[in-house]
């Protein structure tokens, strides 16, 4: 038996080499009990059980694919014959917010996470070659959903990532399996007092009332979006506001913010639409918001309720980037989710 240690120890002092310690010191303390309660003695048949108890390995891939002639950034894991969930982000930020929540699932799920154009490590045309608007991006991610061959799929929307994911569900009713909602908007009672100074901007264009704007996509305006509302500030990491301001930094992208933020607009009048989306098709739909959120308060979260049938509900104690403090525990929830509400459904 002291062979059969020295031979796993060594076996989980390589894994470790590429996998990492806590990870590790999981897997060195389930398989070295089992090893203790087996009765096999050589060598080999102790690695083909230490083979035997590990997970599949799905690592998430970096890769770019052109779509309508922008080059898109994606983040992509799990295998490709399982259910595929489309996530989508937010404003300012891009995939690297589900870089946590793509490891979590990927064992079991197909994940991909673009970049918008002007977003992340996507391509950024000039302004006057790309519509930086929201009708344009739901076409540049329908183009990428073509480009990677995907018929049917959950949609995880969160933030901006609302407005162009529910322009695809409704012009493709058949294609979605679920939704997951992650402070999201498609009702007017989410509209409140942040948004006071962007309406302003949607109904006085000019350059003093854009300016009022610029600081949301500042370091203190990005820490804030990160750090308000959640339970203890410490848990989120700074490389959350660094990553996205490099991106942000980039010469001309002010102005493509303040392009979104003006066309913003042109998702509230469809509203109505997406509502009746809703209730016409019925989709299954999983809500997991942060309930301190300034930006998409909680009161947007519970007129869906109205409108639809099937709804797992959860309010979260954290804030606008809920996955930051919540993570795990959202993880869980899609996981449950996906398995009871999308999986059977394709088998």
């Amino acid at each position: 038996m002291k062979n059969l240690k020295v031979l796993f120890l060594s076996l989980v002092a390589v894994f470790a080499t590429y996998s990492g310690v806590a990870q590790t010191e999981v897997l060195a303390v389930n398989t070295l009990q089992l090893v203790e309660a087996s009765t096999v003695g050589s060598p080999e048949e102790v690695a083909t059980t230490y083979e035997a108890t590990k997970h599949p390995n799905y690592p998430t891939l970096h890769k770019t694919v052109e779509v309508n002639g922008v080059n898109v950034f994606y983040r992509e894991a799990g295998p490709k014959d399982a259910p595929t969930l489309l996530l989508l982000h937010g404003y300012p930020t891009s995939s690297h917010m589900f870089r946590n929540l793509i490891e979590d699932l990927s064992d079991k799920y197909h994940l991909i996470a673009p970049d918008y154009p002007g977003y992340g490590r996507s391509e950024q045309p000039a302004m006057e070659d790309f519509a930086y608007t929201f009708d344009n991006m739901a076409l540049i991610v329908e183009g990428f959903l073509e480009k990677l061959e995907i018929k049917k799929y959950s949609i995880y929307l969160m933030d901006y990532g609302a407005p162009v994911g529910y322009r695809i569900a409704a012009k493709y009713p058949d294609r979605v399996q679920g939704l997951i909602i992650q402070n999201g908007n498609a009702y007017e009672e989410g509209l409140r007092d942040f948004w006071i100074p962007i309406k302003k901007y949607w109904n006085d264009y000019t350059i003093e009332n854009g300016k009022a704007l610029e600081g949301f996509h500042a370091p203190e305006g990005l820490k804030w979006q990160y750090t308000h509302g959640v339970k203890n500030i410490e848990t989120i990491s700074p490389d959350n506001w660094e990553v996205d301001l490099r991106h942000l930094q980039r010469p001309g992208n002010n102005t493509i913010q303040l392009a979104m933020f003006y066309d913003y607009r042109t998702n509230v009048p469809l509203y109505p639409s997406w509502q009746k989306y809703f209730r016409t098709y019925q989709p299954p739909v999983l809500i997991v918001w942060g309930k301190n959120d300034y930006i998409f308060p909680a009161e947007g979260a519970f007129p869906y309720k109205k409108d639809l049938k099937d709804v797992t509900f959860h309010l979260l104690d954290t804030g606008h980037f809920a996955l930051e403090e919540e993570g795990e525990e959202i993880a869980g929830y899609i996981r449950k989710f996906l398995e009871g509400k999308v999986s059977k459904t394709i088998r």
